[in-house]
């Protein structure tokens, strides 16, 4: 079976994943599939750190701004759609790049992790969450390493939905996440990937994310929660638990000053960058670039990898190499 050649530019938050991602599809003739799971949400621009029109205006973006801040919408969900995009992509002689930092879509995507029909269930997803709520993180993260200790082993109390999903998915199916994620990865996937990500020095890295949340905050993302609340979103909603939203919600119900609330939300940033950089680190296919001059170490490596894919007589591909090449 014939491969679908990707390009994948993950990482870190705040690490420049857009700008790369938007040369790299402009430089190979490509478009660019969202692996962000919460600019796929309406209204929320500010705190998802969601590409400007004018960036979108440079390439082609799918999976960003379709969804309502109330909708259900789970990995398989992403997962379903993002093979239908790619396959599209890929059918008009273009190179699709996957661009984001939600290690599990772009694990699940580029792996071709298969999910079940049944292993969804936003009832128990809801219970959870209420329960998590109520009785806090620590108290889900311990009822999964009761039934599952081999996905606990590997999850922060923070991340709130990862945990939800694995107890869910047991509950739904009977069966544990941790070995369907093992049998999956003996699948053999449907593309071939150049994975790439910039590699900043970590104290670099989170000086980047303190500068990106005070511009954030001056660019109104309390009058994006604001109107948020007014639509009638609450903070059990998925969407509203991505970091900077909860938060500022807390600031609204008066916890918080807005100082603080800033130095919080840069906190759970870095923190989340770590978790980022740590699930990325576990995938030996990712090329690391220097941030110095990403983009030409990324053309290089992406020579490379078109040149080896025109070796398998792809037309797709050779089609794409040409038009690269007329116009550099």
């Amino acid at each position: 079976m014939s491969k679908i050649p990707v390009i994948a530019v993950v990482g870190p938050t705040a690490s420049g994943k857009t700008g790369l991602a938007i040369d790299a599809a402009k430089y190979v003739g490509g478009e660019i599939v969202s692996a962000d799971s919460m600019q796929i949400y309406k209204y929320m621009n500010i705190g998802s750190a969601k590409p400007t029109p004018s960036e979108r205006a440079e390439a082609v973006h799918h999976m960003i701004d379709f969804l309502e801040p109330y909708d259900n919408f789970s990995v398989a969900d992403y997962t379903e759609m993002a093979h239908g995009i790619i396959a599209d992509i890929y059918s008009r002689g273009k190179i699709p790049v996957i661009a984001g930092g939600t290690g599990l879509y772009v694990n699940s995507v580029i792996n071709d992790v298969s999910f079940g029909e049944i292993d969804t269930d936003y009832a128990v997803r809801e219970e959870l969450n209420k329960t998590a709520s109520e009785k806090g993180n620590e108290y889900l993260l311990e009822m999964l390493k009761s039934i599952d200790p081999e996905a606990a082993e590997n999850m922060h109390p923070n991340n709130l939905r990862r945990i939800v999903r694995a107890i869910e998915f047991y509950r739904v199916t009977g069966k544990k996440i941790s070995l369907h994620q093992a049998e999956t990865k003996k699948t053999v996937s449907r593309y071939e990937p150049l994975m790439m990500c910039i590699d900043w020095d970590r104290e670099i890295l989170y000086e980047r994310i303190n500068k990106r949340v005070d511009i954030m905050i001056r660019e109104g993302l309390e009058e994006e929660v604001k109107h948020l609340v007014e639509m009638g979103c609450t903070r059990d909603m998925t969407s509203m638990q991505g970091i900077g939203y909860k938060e500022v919600m807390d600031y609204l119900d008066g916890k918080f000053t807005l100082e603080e609330t800033s130095e919080i939300i840069k906190q759970s940033s870095r923190r989340y960058a770590k978790r980022q950089l740590t699930w990325f680190r576990r995938d030996e296919r990712i090329h690391y670039l220097n941030p110095a001059n990403p983009f030409e170490e990324a053309k290089t490596l992406i020579d490379d990898f078109l040149k080896k894919q025109i070796k398998r007589l792809d037309k797709h591909i050779l089609l794409c190499y040409n038009t690269m090449v007329e116009n550099p």
